[in-house]
């Protein structure tokens, strides 16, 4: 699912320090680019952290609402496609346990192969997924 959230970011003395008014967090960069990475990085790490625990991400709040409180900062969107964030990010191994049977187990053995290498590839086949 992908989002643009608002933020402010508001130049310091060695970086530009970001606000993520709808989730409450705040990270820095050392440029506008920079900043506007970080700022996607917090706002995926903090949704698939919510998604994780089961809560309802924000809704993004109307950049007109969002207000600067310094005459410096700059109040911009920043999009967030939680779904690649988390494929691309979230490398955590889960065991998982499947059932086959004696017979195809005993095959596979023999022949060396790697359970876990082929259910994935065939995960990502059957979900049409490419890359990692």
């Amino acid at each position: 699912m992908k989002q643009a959230y608002p933020v402010v970011m508001t130049p310091g003395k060695k970086f530009i320090v970001v606000y993520v008014p709808d989730f409450n967090i705040n990270t820095q960069g050392t440029d506008f680019a920079d900043a506007i990475a970080m700022a996607r990085d917090a706002i995926g790490i903090m949704g698939i952290d919510m998604e994780d625990e089961n809560e309802v991400l924000p809704n993004p709040s109307d950049i007109s609402e969002v207000k600067a409180k310094n005459k410096d900062a700059v109040v911009s969107l920043v999009d967030v496609d939680f779904s690649e964030y988390r494929r691309k990010n979230d490398m955590r191994t889960v065991k998982k346990n499947c059932t086959i049977p004696s017979w195809l187990n005993f095959e596979a053995e023999k022949a060396g192969v790697n359970f876990s290498a082929v259910l994935q590839a065939a995960l990502k086949s059957e979900l049409h997924l490419t890359g990692r």
